[in-house]
């Protein structure tokens, strides 16, 4: 059986305990009074009670009717104490009734009233002051206390019609009930309690795990703003790399640029005046777009070529730029449409040839640089290669550094090579998809 329900079972068991008694105490009662009546004997019973006792028929009908109400308040909630209070004071009216009809030989109802104040009142000071007041009531209801100033007919008086074994048998088992009666209460008793305290102990059990749950809690708010804290210093330092990138690619290519142009000039100044100045002229574009690309960076906004052209325009763009400030021959091949890429793509395509330009100018002194785009599946490649120095033992530099940071952005991979002069290849995936998308 559930043990949050055994108390109400128990219960139960008292309330038809108290029927059975209540019947046993009517029945034996009627009869000893209807043996009076039928043998003639009723003057000589009336002589030693000194009182007139209540109809025979009337005592089971109106002590089982009354204990019926009894049962049936009992059995209604109540939302408040003052109510609570209210149907207690009924119902311990009920059962001084209820004893009346039986000559005050049995009081033991009372232990249900104070067994359903015992559940409903849980705070120990009030429940004791309610308890304690009902068990003042239960003794004043006592027969020999009440019996010496009202006149009450006792049961032995109304059971002295059967003989002495009898009667001494009936009171036994009236006994023996009675103490049943205060067995399984005091049993009810033991079992609420026990019930509460595991409550208390469930609750306890609740609180040590809230407890421990909130430290957690703690612990894990405080790990969050270590993390927090972690995630800002990275989000910063991520933001430095991507304006020093930025910077990096475009004022050093401009730069690039400027130089190649200058030290082409100091050849040509002598012998071709005419072709200097439009040198200087190509070198001065170059520069202020450099200007305009250096202050984008630090604003993190997109080149601004980007901001103007399509991507494919753009890096046209740049590559005739370059072309016409250095004097080096850029070969380019761009096959199929560079079109509906995001920002961020086509920041990174642009960044990777501008820097491939500028290393084999700056780094290798390359003359002729050839540049091919194209793609394969759902891979855009580009192949940057130049007739510069090379290098045969490769050291990342600034520039190849941030390349692989830029397609490592977009799951993207980069290879390099330094035999014959340079080599780049580049691979980024195509994130709309495997079919080119129209215009």
């Amino acid at each position: 059986m559930d043990k949050e329900r055994f108390p109400k079972y128990v219960l139960g068991m008292m309330k038809n305990l108290n029927m059975v008694i209540i019947l046993y105490l009517a029945i034996v009662t009627v009869h000893s009074l209807s043996g009076y009546i039928f043998e003639h004997s009723a003057m000589d019973f009336l002589m030693k009670v000194k009182r007139m006792p209540m109809e025979p028929w009337k005592l089971p009908v109106i002590s089982i009717g009354l204990y019926l109400c009894l049962l049936l308040l009992l059995s209604i909630p109540c939302k408040s104490k003052t109510n609570f209070l209210f149907k207690t004071i009924i119902e311990l009216g009920i059962v001084f009734a209820i004893s009346y009809a039986l000559n005050f030989s049995y009081t033991g109802m009372v232990f249900l009233i104070i067994a359903e104040t015992m559940s409903y009142f849980s705070d120990m000071k009030q429940r004791i002051i309610l308890v304690a007041s009902i068990f003042v009531v239960y003794m004043l209801m006592d027969y020999n206390l009440l019996s010496a100033k009202y006149p009450i007919i006792s049961m032995e008086t109304c059971w002295a019609y059967y003989n002495r074994e009898t009667q001494s048998l009936l009171l036994g088992l009236r006994n023996i009930l009675n103490s049943l009666n205060m067995i399984i209460f005091i049993s009810y008793t033991i079992v609420l309690i026990l019930a509460e305290e595991k409550e208390k102990e469930r609750i306890l059990g609740l609180n040590e795990r809230l407890n421990t749950a909130n430290q957690e809690l703690k612990l894990a708010n405080k790990k969050l703003e270590e993390y927090a804290r972690e995630s800002e210093k990275t989000a910063e330092t991520r933001e430095r790399n991507r304006l020093a990138r930025e910077i990096h690619d475009t004022l050093g290519h401009s730069l690039t640029g400027i130089i190649t142009g200058i030290d082409a000039c100091v050849m040509l100044v002598d012998i071709a005046p005419e072709a200097t100045k439009e040198q200087l002229k190509a070198i001065a574009n170059v520069a202020r777009q450099g200007v305009k690309d250096v202050r984008r960076s630090v604003k993190a906004l997109r080149p601004d070529a980007l901001e103007t052209l399509d991507l494919k325009s753009a890096l046209i763009q740049m590559i005739e730029e370059t072309k016409n400030s250095t004097g080096v021959q850029i070969i380019y091949q761009i096959e199929g449409k560079l079109k509906n890429f995001n920002k961020d793509e086509e920041n990174i395509v642009y960044r990777i040839i501008q820097e491939s330009i500028t290393n084999a100018i700056r780094h290798g002194n390359a003359n002729k640089i050839k540049i091919r785009i194209d793609r394969e599946f759902n891979m855009l490649k580009i192949h940057v290669e130049d007739n510069g120095v090379g290098c045969d033992n490769i050291q990342k530099g600034f520039g190849l550094h941030h390349m692989e940071e830029r397609l490592n952005m977009l799951n993207g991979s980069l290879s390099y090579c330094g035999e014959n002069g340079f080599i780049i290849d580049a691979k980024i995936p195509i994130r709309w998809g495997t079919e080119e998308k129209n215009d």
